[in-house]
C-alpha cells in the first residue's frame, strides 16, 4: 500500500487577518497547507492548535496577503553589478513582497520566447519571491515594428510594455491596443511625449534657477490624451504607469467615468516627494518621469484616495554609484524601492489619508487583478503568500541595510512606521526580521 506524503501545515495564530479584497479586518488565524490557504477565519484554533502542526504566533500583529509590486527593474540580464534576480528576490522578501513584475527594458530586451522563458527560468532557480514579466510592445523597444503579443502572452508575458520609453508612435500604438484586444491582453504605456521628454527634472521656476533643461508636465498628460482616444477607437486595455501630474490624473477620472478601459498607477515617491527634493543636484532623487511642483503631488494624493489611481507600483530601478554619481543632467533617472514600498505607502495610512484595507488593496489585489495574477488575495485555496508586519514599529530608513546590490535613495533617514517581520511564499518563510 502507497503511503501519501505528510502534509506541510504552518497556523499563523493570534494575527490581524486583513484582507482587502474581502473587507476582512478582524483578529482571527490562518492555516497553511501544502503552500496554499485551506483555512481562515476569527475562529480558527479557537480551542488550540492541535497537534503536528507548525505554529507561527503573529502577536497580534498585521496578516495580509504578500504584496504584488506591478514595476521593477531587476537589471537581469545585461546590468547583473546593479541588480540581480537573486539581489532583487532578497529586496522584495524583505520588502514584504511575494509577486513582482520584471520589466522588459534589459539586455538584450525581453521582446521574444527566449526572454520570457530566461526569466521563468531564474526564477526557479532561485526560489525567492515569484517573478513575472512583461513582454515589449514593439522589438527592441524602439517604437516601429510590433513584438508577437499573441505569442508572447501564451508563455507567459503578463502584459506589454516598452518600459521607460513611450511608445511614441500614434499608428504604433494603435495596432498595439487593437492586436492585444485580441487576445485580452493589457498595453502598458510610459507617459512622456518623446520630444518633450529631453530634459533632467520637472521645468519650471526650480529647473531655471539651477540651469537644468526641464520636461514640462504637458509631456505626460498629452501622451495620455492622445492614447486615450485611441483607447476609444480600439476598445483596447490601457495601463498608464507612474502617474506624476495634477493634469494626467484628471483625464484619467474623466476617462474613467467615460466607461473607457483604463487603469493606471503611481509610485510612492510621486506621492511623498516634490521637485525641491532634487535640492542641490541631488542625482539620488532623479527620476522619470520627474518629481513635480506641490500641487502636483497633492493632486496625485487626491487621485489616490478617490479611486483613480488603482495601484501603488515602487518603480524599483537600482543603479550603482557609477550611474549616479554624475553631473544631474547626464545621471541615470530611478531610485530603489522594494525594501521601502510598504513603509512608504503606509505613511498615507499614518497620516489618516487613505483607509488601510484601501491602502493596502492598492499594493496587494488591485496590481494582482489587473494582470490576472493569482496573488493579492486571503482566501481558501489561495497560494499561501503572506505577509505579517508590525502596523506602528518606528524606525529610519537605512539603505545600508538593504538587500538590493543597489543603495540610490532620496528616503535614508526618513522616519517611518511599519516593520515586515515575517514574508512568506507558497508557505515557504523566505524572510523574518531578526
Amino acid at each position: 500500500m502507497t503511503r501519501l506524503p505528510a502534509k506541510h501545515r504552518t497556523a499563523y495564530i493570534n494575527a490581524r487577518l486583513l484582507d482587502p479584497a474581502s473587507g476582512l479586518d478582524a483578529p482571527g488565524a490562518l492555516l497553511a497547507e501544502d503552500g496554499r490557504i485551506s483555512d481562515i477565519g476569527p475562529q480558527l484554533f479557537a480551542d488550540g492548535v492541535p497537534e503536528g502542526i507548525q505554529t507561527v504566533d503573529c502577536a497580534k500583529a498585521c496578516l495580509a496577503p504578500g504584496l504584488v509590486d506591478m514595476r521593477v527593474h531587476i537589471r537581469e540580464p545585461g546590468e547583473e553589478q546593479k541588480e540581480t534576480m537573486g539581489s532583487a528576490g532578497r529586496a522584495a522578501a524583505a520588502g514584504g513582497v511575494t509577486s513582482v513584475v520584471a520589466l522588459p527594458n534589459t539586455d538584450p530586451v525581453i521582446d521574444d520566447v527566449a526572454g520570457v522563458e530566461y526569466i521563468a527560468r531564474r526564477a526557479r532557480e532561485e526560489k525567492r519571491v515569484k517573478v513575472y514579466t512583461y513582454a515589449a510592445v514593439t522589438k527592441g523597444t524602439e517604437g516601429r515594428e510590433l513584438t508577437e503579443l499573441g505569442m508572447l502572452g501564451e508563455y507567459g508575458a503578463v502584459a506589454f510594455t516598452d518600459g521607460t520609453k513611450a511608445v511614441a508612435s500614434a499608428q504604433v500604438m494603435r495596432r498595439a491596443l487593437s492586436y492585444a484586444k485580441t487576445f485580452g491582453h493589457l498595453i502598458v504605456q510610459h507617459p512622456e511625449e518623446p520630444s518633450l521628454a529631453g530634459g533632467a527634472m520637472n521645468g519650471g521656476e526650480m529647473a531655471t534657477r539651477l540651469g537644468l533643461p526641464g520636461i514640462p508636465s504637458v509631456a505626460e498628460v498629452m501622451m495620455v490624451e492622445r492614447d486615450l482616444r485611441l483607447v476609444e477607437l480600439t476598445g483596447g486595455r490601457y495601463h498608464v504607469a507612474h502617474v506624476s501630474t495634477a493634469a494626467t490624473v484628471d483625464v484619467i477620472r474623466r476617462a474613467k467615468a467615460r466607461g473607457l478601459n483604463v487603469t493606471c498607477d503611481t509610485a510612492p515617491h510621486y506621492l511623498t516627494l516634490n521637485e525641491i527634493a532634487v535640492g542641490d543636484y541631488r542625482t539620488f532623487a532623479k527620476v522619470s518621469p520627474p518629481l513635480r511642483g506641490e500641487d502636483d503631488r497633492r493632486a496625485v494624493m487626491e487621485g489616490l484616495i478617490d479611486g483613480t489611481i488603482d495601484a501603488i507600483a515602487s518603480d524599483h530601478a537600482p543603479h550603482d554609484q557609477e550611474s549616479k554619481r554624475l553631473p544631474f543632467a547626464i545621471a541615470e533617472p530611478g531610485i530603489v524601492g522594494l525594501e521601502t514600498l510598504l513603509p512608504l505607502s503606509l505613511q498615507l495610512f499614518h497620516s489618516e489619508k487613505i483607509d488601510l484595507l484601501d491602502l493596502l488593496g492598492r499594493i496587494t489585489a488591485k496590481p494582482a487583478d489587473i494582470l490576472g495574477l493569482k496573488a493579492g488575495h486571503l482566501t481558501k485555496g489561495s497560494p499561501a503568500d503572506l505577509l505579517i508586519f508590525d502596523l506602528n514599529k518606528a524606525g529610519k530608513i537605512d539603505p545600508d541595510l538593504f538587500e538590493s546590490k543597489s543603495k540610490n535613495t532620496p528616503f535614508e533617514g526618513l522616519p517611518v512606521q511599519g516593520r515586515v517581520r515575517r514574508t512568506v511564499v507558497d508557505g515557504r518563510s523566505l524572510f523574518e526580521a531578526a
